[in-house]
């Protein structure tokens, strides 16, 4: 009888069970498969469109593909970590009208540019400091409670379900794994990319990581609260008042893609539309506080057609 191959999920598998380039085994068994970065066996993995089987350590967060390639022309290519940083936009795909658009745009904005907010800096420095990995595991109940409700640095937006997670869990139990929540984006596996902590921790992905509502707003201010000079506290991908992807569009018309859960995931796209925003408005205004409200004022600016340049 015929064996099926496996499909997405967690494996506890032989090479022969996942490999399609193994060579006949005559019924000898095999080892399990196992990491080939730190030895783990939880192991997920999800089949390709070219046959292939990309293997996923759910440990460590590294990532190989196994197989035997069987290419159909009819359908897409492997995406790569690598690949997919590379298709994605960059600042030289904006329009040279679009970019003399905005550089009017800053110049206007800087003639009536609101002052800086003086409860940011002091604020940032203090949980900063909070966020080292010394000071961390000593952050109380009290103060992190206090940050996900501040609006200061980041506006989080609705909170309720934080607060009710909070309140369900318990004070004590809620910081503990807000704690190993921060822990886990800061300083997790260094084998594992920030954007793909950050996945895991959005999409609920490890068992056992995370805490209900402590997602992308929250994630995105811790970030935003230790590195001030690459984070814009622009604090979710995409939302109707204006995320990262529709900064994006409404200011420098660029298309950047949806979410989705294997490719274009969350965490990828939540930094990688914040770099290039960074890299399109960081150098004119190198305050990312100050260049955030700017994107936002912007937004509402009239677009240039094609037609208007």
């Amino acid at each position: 009888m015929t064996r099926s191959r496996p499909d997405v999920g967690r494996w506890t598998l032989t090479d022969d069970d996942a490999l399609a380039d193994s060579p006949p085994t005559n019924g000898a068994p095999l080892a399990l498969i196992t990491c080939p970065t730190c030895n783990s066996e939880e192991i997920s993995g999800k089949p390709q469109p070219d046959g292939r089987l990309l293997i996923h350590c759910d440990d460590c967060g590294a990532e190989w593909l196994r197989g035997e390639t069987r290419r159909d022309p009819a359908r897409p290519a492997v995406q790569s970590f690598d690949s997919l940083q590379a298709a994605f936009p960059t600042p030289a795909d904006v329009r040279p009208d679009v970019r003399e658009r905005v550089m009017l745009l800053q110049s206007e904005f800087a003639m009536d540019r609101p002052e800086p907010d003086p409860d940011v800096e002091p604020y940032r420095e203090r949980y900063a400091a909070l966020f080292s990995r010394e000071n961390l595991p000593s952050a109380t109940p009290e103060q992190l409670l206090h940050f996900a409700n501040s609006t200061t640095v980041a506006d989080p937006g609705n909170v309720s379900g934080f607060n009710r997670a909070w309140k369900t869990a318990g004070p004590d139990k809620a910081a503990a794994q807000v704690r190993q929540t921060i822990e886990h984006l800061l300083y997790g596996p260094e084998s594992l990319r920030l954007e793909d902590r950050m996945t895991q921790l959005i999409d609920g992905s490890k068992k056992g990581l995370g805490f209900p509502s402590f997602k992308e707003a929250l994630l995105t201010k811790v970030l935003c609260v230790v590195e001030p000079e690459r984070f814009l506290p622009v604090v979710r991908y995409t939302a109707a008042n204006g995320g990262k992807k529709e900064l994006a569009k409404t200011v420098f018309e660029l298309d950047l893609p949806p979410v989705e859960k294997t490719a274009w995931t969350s965490g990828r796209l939540a930094v990688w539309s914040n770099d290039l925003l960074r890299s399109l408005v960081g150098n004119d205004l190198p305050d990312l506080q100050q260049a955030a409200r700017f994107l936002q004022w912007a937004k509402d600016r009239p677009v240039m057609s094609r037609s208007d340049s």
